[in-house]
């Protein structure tokens, strides 16, 4: 998909999959697009509200949430975590997707949870869906718990994680420019 007359593509979108506004991972990941030195977008899935997957056309609000997935040049997952995996609104969007939006595309997976214990689940199965995009996935995850935060506000330990996420994606894009 070409990049629409008038908008610049982000070098790095990030998805906060949460129907909550503005919740404490919201804050985490807009602080961290905030420090980056690249242009970053973010979309709050708390902000729009996507029709369920159903293979009809897309509404004009949804066409618009798939053309900023798709010209984003990299993008960030970030998920609470619900009944050990990632949330529907988050999973509906990736089924609203075409292949092509994330295909060859690097991306990175943020989840949060209350405890530490759930730390693999979202993980696991964005990395199978993300594997049917045929999309780049960093390496390692970052995770996120109830206890990263004081009064909704990242500890500077959640943030070096948010950053490290966003140099890790942004440098994987680096690393794959020849071929995306």
């Amino acid at each position: 998909m070409s990049v629409p007359p008038g908008m610049d593509p982000p070098d790095l979108l990030a998805v906060v999959g949460s129907v909550t506004p503005p919740g404490r991972l919201r804050r985490a990941v807009a602080d961290g697009l905030e420090r980056s030195v690249r242009p970053t977008d973010l979309l709050d899935l708390a902000e729009v509200r996507l029709p369920f997957a159903d293979g009809s056309d897309p509404d004009a609000v949804t066409a618009e949430v798939i053309t900023r997935v798709t010209v984003a040049r990299s993008v960030l997952l970030a998920t609470p975590v619900y009944r050990g995996s990632l949330t529907g609104v988050l999973k509906n969007l990736l089924d609203l997707l075409p292949v092509e939006a994330l295909e060859g595309k690097p991306v990175a997976i943020l989840a949060m949870g209350a405890t530490p214990r759930h730390f693999l689940g979202a993980e696991r199965h964005l990395r199978d869906v993300l594997a049917f995009f045929g999309a780049h996935v960093v390496p390692v995850a970052g995770y996120l718990t109830s206890r990263d935060f004081a009064d909704g506000v990242p500890s500077v330990e959640a943030a070096e994680e948010v950053d490290r996420l966003v140099a890790e994606v942004l440098g994987l894009r680096v690393a794959l420019r020849p071929m995306v």
